[in-house]
């Protein structure tokens, strides 16, 4: 599921290989926040089940 997630946010947020080449630390600050918010997604539903 939290590879889903990930996957998911990261075609919504348009973070592409191409920006990984252009700007590291954009890309790396972008991927940090995706995969929090898909850490406290996945934590939220294995809690509320």
């Amino acid at each position: 599921m939290f590879d889903i997630l990930v996957e998911q946010m990261k075609e919504t947020e348009d973070v592409t290989e191409q920006l990984k080449e252009e700007n590291q630390m954009e890309w790396v600050q972008i991927m940090e926040n995706i995969q929090q918010r898909s850490t406290e997604i996945v934590c939220e539903e294995w809690i509320c089940i």
